[in-house]
């Protein structure tokens, strides 16, 4: 009888083991395959620096604006938009996340949470090349219709242990839908989706330009991007909180 008992046991872990495997394996086909309708391996790998341009609209604020952002690698980034004549900045210098506070006007570093939040949106474009390397790591949660597209479901987990869901497309493997839980400025938790669409090619990088982000399920902002443009040189200090 104990022989038996252990005979199952062993049989459920290597059931488990193998089911991981199997995840694993299935969920690092779709990121090579993300990568290829990226703009593959090597064009990712040559990204130094990035610009965005075009504008953000904040929904039941009825406010827009032209919008510049900037990703420098390995681990800056930037964006400034300008809202009733005054530019707002969110930025992360690799050490330090400031803003400059839409109630104040003032210059400020953000706070726990919101620091933990623009480090992980300033990881290295390539990081999905070597996601070990950055402490990611992506599981297979199966195939899910969403709003009449079929997607794969991944689990992405970051060194922190913050977890997001994307939606990639089954036909483009482009990402689709990302959703995860956050806490906004105000340290309140919400649900987070970002739905990515319009894709276009700007020099052999495939990339989204109109994202709409809902918190809680309300429509809260559309991004919508007109220009992308690649290795310019961004200096360090374009991301440093200003004094």
């Amino acid at each position: 009888m104990r022989r038996f008992a252990t005979v199952i046991i062993l049989s459920l872990f290597f059931l488990n083991f193998f089911s991981l495997s199997q995840e694993s394996e299935k969920a690092q086909d779709i990121i090579e395959k993300m990568v290829e309708a990226q703009g593959g391996t090597k064009l990712l790998k040559g990204i130094k620096d990035m610009t965005m341009t075009g504008t953000f609209e904040l929904v039941q604020q009825g406010l827009s604006g032209p919008l510049t952002f900037y990703k420098k690698e390995p681990d800056k980034r930037r964006a400034d938009v300008e809202l009733m004549g005054m530019v707002y900045t969110q930025a992360y210098d690799g050490t330090i996340a400031w803003w400059v506070n839409p109630e104040t006007g003032s210059v400020e570093e953000m706070n726990e949470e919101q620091t933990a939040e623009a480090k992980r949106q300033a990881l290295p474009i390539a990081s999905i090349l070597e996601p070990e390397k950055y402490g990611l790591s992506y599981a297979y949660k199966g195939k899910e219709q969403i709003e009449g597209k079929d997607c794969f479901v991944l689990e992405q987990t970051y060194p922190d242990g913050f977890k997001a869901t994307l939606y990639i497309d089954t036909e483009t493997y482009l990402l689709y839908k990302s959703r995860s839980t956050t806490v906004d400025s105000y340290g309140n938790e919400i649900e987070v989706e970002e739905i990515n669409s319009d894709y276009k090619n700007f020099g052999g990088m495939v990339l989204p330009c109109l994202i709409t982000t809902y918190a809680d399920g309300q429509e809260y902002s559309v991004i919508t991007f007109e220009e992308a443009v690649f290795n310019t040189g961004l200096e360090d200090s374009l991301f440093k909180m200003s004094k």
